[in-house]
């Protein structure tokens, strides 16, 4: 593990704080049902991180606590707004500009449905994520380095297609739909409300549904988009 002093303990607090609570949940594999493994996978990414940030600039905040409640906390939340949406069973995911694996790699400690492509162009953040992984050992999870438009045939469509300021909503909605499965849905993180229903139609989708919570002072939100036939 990495060096670095936060522990699982470290990190059940800060879930516990952040009014997340981590939780056993038999729907997981071997080796995450319980909370405590949860904590012991996620410190080790934190601890990674935390390391690899100083020489690499990956994410803005530098202390473990900071990328906890400003970044970690989004997966966690993530997790239970994909839980209440009607996905497939085992559904196929892309996620655009997974940089340092966010909110991809986080996500699959607690959220573990189908299989899951991170997708990032740069080199130095996909040695990155791979070198998490394999301690992670993620299931079903992959790293794709190259554009977006480059993901390979076999890997689509797909039924869920997750954004964090991978570009701009307005140019991502018709820059995603020829990937979408018929009935997916594109997961937009944002720092923005949804907007209008009028103006996500004008970009050929309507908006299914939103979440919303406060994080370091800050209001996250979700949206659950499905494209228009």
């Amino acid at each position: 593990m990495a060096e670095s002093n936060v522990s699982a303990a470290d990190i059940l607090g800060a879930s516990i704080k952040a009014k997340r609570r981590l939780e056993d949940d038999t729907r997981l594999d071997s080796g995450f049902i319980a909370a405590t493994d949860q904590a012991r996978v996620l410190a080790y990414y934190v601890n990674m991180l935390v390391k690899w940030n100083k020489a690499m600039n990956l994410v803005g905040p530098k202390s473990w606590d900071d990328i906890f409640h400003s970044l970690i906390i989004d997966s966690l939340h993530l997790a239970d707004f994909l839980n209440d949406l009607d996905l497939p069973k085992n559904p196929v995911t892309l996620d655009l500009g997974a940089g340092a694996g966010l909110p991809g790699l986080p996500l699959r400690v607690v959220w573990q449905k189908g299989t899951y492509h991170l997708v990032e162009s740069r080199q130095k953040r996909s040695i990155f994520m791979r070198t998490a992984m394999q301690m992670m050992k993620l299931p079903r999870t992959e790293v794709f380095q190259g554009r977006a438009e480059a993901i390979p045939q076999e890997a689509l469509p797909a039924d869920l297609i997750l954004s964090k300021a991978f570009m701009p909503w307005k140019e991502l909605m018709p820059f995603v739909k020829p990937m979408l499965a018929e009935t997916g849905r594109l997961v937009i993180l944002s720092n923005d409300s949804a907007p209008a229903s009028a103006e996500i139609a004008e970009c050929g989708y309507e908006l299914e549904s939103t979440m919303e919570y406060k994080a370091q002072k800050k209001t996250h939100y979700f949206w659950s988009l499905l494209p228009l036939s």
